[in-house]
This record gives C-alpha cells, structure tokens and sequence, in this order.
C-alpha cells in the first residue's frame, strides 16, 4: 500500500480543497490517461485497487504511471472514545485530488485496450473520471 516512508509531522489539519488542478492536470508520460473531473481525497488502498485492475487488463504489457502519491495522513479516534483528550492517532493516508487531475497514465499498448484498461480503474476510484488521449496520437492499426 502507499504511504510515506516518513514525515515532517506525524498529523495534518483537514485544510480546504478549492479550485482546479494547476499541476499534474496534463499528460507527461504515456498517450492515454484519466482525469478527475470532482475533488475527493483517495487513499492508497482505492489507488491501488485501480493500478492493480489497469495492469490485469493490459495483462502486464505496455507501461503505466501512477501520477498521484497519498501523504496526507487522516487521524481517526478508537470507537466508543469520549469527546476531547486531543487528536486521534493516524489511521491511512490519502492524496488530495482536484478537478484536472491526472490521475493515471498508460503507453505502449492499443487504443481499444487503454479504454477497458482505464474503464475498469475508474471503476474502482470514487470520483467521476474521464479518459484523455495525447493530442498527436495515432492508433496503428494495420
């Protein structure tokens, strides 16, 4: 699962999601990819379910890139804790993802491949994605 081998500090306020994505909302390294189309925070379980079931359908051809890294650590507090005595303990981590974000990248296998490939991880993300191609992309099919 992902998360950071260590941090600055062990806790993080919530803090405020507003806005488009102004990093990250183009793609840099294969010819296919998806995109958020909503915010949400996505943790390393949800993105690793979508990696696992991206690489399945591409049946370990062609490359992919995880564009996205959870190092928000969310605190949780044990079930029947009363009210107060501070923060509770870290639970998971997540990735803060806005609008534009992409979010996975894949190269080196067919058109009609990357979009059930890139279906069925979206399937798995709790945000409404969609699927960008490179702009200078031709699909060889002879």
């Amino acid at each position: 699962m992902l998360q950071p081998k260590k941090t600055k500090y062990r806790k993080q306020q919530k803090g405020k999601m507003k806005g488009n994505a102004q990093r990250g909302h183009q793609l840099a390294f294969g010819s296919f990819g998806i995109k958020t189309l909503e915010e949400a925070w996505l943790t390393g379980r949800q993105i690793e379910a979508a990696r696992q079931a991206i690489t399945r359908c591409m049946k370990r051809e062609g490359q992919l890139w995880i564009r996205i890294f959870p190092d928000k650590p969310v605190t949780k507090k044990p079930a029947e804790v009363r009210m107060g005595k501070g923060k509770g303990a870290p639970e998971y981590f997540v990735a803060r993802i806005t609008p534009g974000r992409i979010l996975f990248e894949i190269d080196g296998v067919s058109l009609a491949i990357a979009k059930e490939a890139l279906r069925l991880g979206a399937q798995k993300l709790p945000v409404a994605t969609k699927m960008v191609t490179r702009k200078d992309f031709v699909d060889e099919v002879v």
